[in-house]
């Protein structure tokens, strides 16, 4: 528990009062030996250049024995991402996760210029996040999905209120549901932001964390409380983009700790939890905003966010490789004396200007997007799937309350389907992982990364069959079981689709990946803002079923588009303008 309170906030700001006195590392216990090289610089091994491996020597009780080379690493601290292609990244980390099962002394590298680069100590050093006991990472991983769910059901706890703001403010429907729509576009802009934040250094996951949630959880208070229209619509944005690194950085944070094999377990559980949570909004708010009033559903969001981000402040380790070595150079130079000791990320983050940072998050994601088709189908399918899941809370309300006669409550009850969806197919994928997919790895190796999209290629037809079940159900003569068993087949396909691309993205260019996500994330807020103001008219206009039909006739191109992705992906890639370039 020392070791959580030490990394968070809480522990950091203690460590300065005391003057470094309390909650020690274990390099500043008195009883700590240094491996060779900070120490003892002379016994570094001169290799000449920051980007070579360093030599890992079998750990023995006297760090002065006879140096016995047993295996080599891909250190993180050490090589460049843009080295690797999408196969090289995942045969190191699988090759990095078998030798943590081994404890290993690491011999830090001396460049030409006499810098020591700062490493982890032992291949099990405890301070390197992917060596977190099982209790630990599965703590951490909980609070960020916690924090993740906090923001996403933030969005649609809005939408009981809305009659209620048409009433009280005197506004059309359309503008009320500004409240939902722009919350949504502006936690699809922060990542473009708050993603290349986390990858400096200096800052690491948690300084954009814990600032940017301190500001979601203080503007939530005038949120609730304010009582004009405009001024209502402006707080509601700056909630979704100050909410919004959960979904900028919260898969980072998953990365950080769990090994390959494992990884796609932890990001199915984040998923998750954004998943859910626009869903279970409403059933939150749905019957306490008619009992008392419009305001309700936005206190919520304070009861809910507050808690969490006190959790944050006390316990939330930095999950970074390169900050906690950061720092750690820095440490290692205050006991030691020695200067020349430094981080591989001290030495990029010199090299970090602000316009490689504004290049890298504003205009190397779209770059990418334009030139690469395999990419562009990721962010246009994905956008129409977030899109038609967002356009549920404006049709839920013509379908289940106008058409079947139920209150605002019953209707949040409704979108319980979705959390059954979302627990079958996650059940489901897992069984993949587990069934299938790791012993696959094991037996044959690391395979193209096609394999990841084989699920979606049977769940790519859900989506079409449970719209037109919906929408052509929905009517007074039709059980209203119907049309749910309809959108719990959407949901739940859709579930399994999103987690197959999210796998999927980040390999197609590796060192990218952040700037991909948030160039996805940004798509998919985008469409979801527009079917949110949309959606209403075009389905009082057209009816349930003539616009539940357009928006399935879209989800049939994705059919056509997901097959083409899994046999033709590759070659699109071969063949695009930006892999040429």
């Amino acid at each position: 528990m020392a070791d959580l309170i030490r990394e968070a906030p809480l522990g950091q700001i203690i460590r300065y009062i005391s003057g470094d006195k309390l909650l020690l590392y274990q390099d500043e216990e008195p009883d700590f030996q240094f491996p060779k090289g900070y120490a003892y610089p002379e016994t570094v091994k001169d290799v000449g250049t920051a980007s070579s491996t360093p030599q890992v020597e079998e750990k023995s009780e006297d760090y002065d024995d006879q140096l016995r080379p047993r295996l080599t690493r891909t250190s993180t601290a050490t090589r460049p991402a843009a080295f690797f292609t999408a196969e090289h990244v995942l045969e190191a980390q699988l090759v990095m996760s078998l030798e943590r099962t081994k404890s290993a002394v690491i011999l830090p590298v001396k460049t030409g210029d006499g810098t020591v680069l700062v490493d982890w100590y032992t291949t099990d050093d405890p301070d390197n996040p992917q060596n977190w006991s099982p209790w630990k990472k599965h703590f951490v991983a909980l609070l960020i999905c916690l924090y993740t769910f906090v923001v996403y059901c933030g969005s649609a706890i809005y939408t009981p209120s809305v009659p209620y703001i048409v009433e009280r403010f005197g506004v059309s429907t359309i503008a009320a549901s500004l409240g939902l729509s722009l919350y949504v576009l502006a936690y699809g802009i922060g990542p473009l932001i708050f993603a290349p934040m986390s990858e400096i250094p200096a800052l690491g996951r948690n300084v954009p964390y814990m600032i940017t949630f301190a500001f979601f959880v203080i503007l939530s208070v005038p949120t609730a409380i304010v009582d004009n229209f405009g001024g209502l619509l402006v707080l509601r944005f700056l909630q979704g983009f100050f909410g919004s690194p959960c979904l900028a950085n919260g898969g980072a944070s998953m990365q950080d700790m769990y090994s390959l094999l494992k990884l796609p377990y932890a990001l199915t559980f984040w998923v998750s939890a954004a998943y859910c949570g626009p869903a279970l909004g409403p059933l939150i708010s749905g019957f306490a905003v008619p009992a008392e009033n419009w305001r309700w559903s936005l206190w919520e969001i304070v009861w809910m966010s507050g808690p969490v981000f006190l959790l944050f402040f006390i316990c939330l380790p930095e999950t970074s490789a390169s900050n906690i070595l950061l720092r750690r150079a820095q440490r290692l130079r205050r006991l030691t004396g020695n200067q020349n000791l430094k981080s591989q990320s001290e030495i990029d983050q010199a090299s970090i200007t602000v316009s490689k940072i504004v290049v890298e998050a504003l205009l190397k994601p779209w770059e990418i997007s334009i030139k690469d088709p395999a990419v562009a189908f990721t962010h246009i399918y994905t956008s129409i799937i977030y899109g038609i899941y967002y356009s549920y809370f404006e049709v839920f309300p013509v379908v289940y309350i106008d058409i079947y006669k139920m209150n605002l409550g019953e209707m949040g009850l409704i979108f319980l389907v979705v959390l059954v969806a979302c627990i079958v197919a996650a059940t489901i994928y897992a069984s993949y992982l587990w069934f299938y997919l790791e012993p696959d790895i094991m037996k044959r190796g690391l395979r193209a990364q096609k394999h990841r999209l084989v699920p979606a290629l049977a769940a790519v037809f859900g989506p079409t069959i449970g719209l037109f079940l919906f929408g052509w159900t929905s009517r007074e003569s039709v059980h209203w079981i119907a049309p749910t068993i309809g959108i719990l087949i959407y949901a739940g396909s859709a579930f399994i689709i999103l987690q197959c691309i999210f796998v999927y993205l980040p390999l197609t260019y590796p060192m990218y990946a952040a700037s991909l996500f948030a160039a996805n994330d940004f798509c998919r807020s985008a469409f979801a803002t527009g079917s949110i103001l949309f959606a209403r008219p075009m389905y009082l206009n057209l009816g349930i079923g003539k616009g539940i039909s357009l928006l399935g006739g879209l989800s049939v191109l994705g059919i056509i588009g997901m097959y083409i992705l899994y046999f033709f992906g590759a070659n699109l890639r071969a063949r695009s303008k930006f892999a040429m370039s």
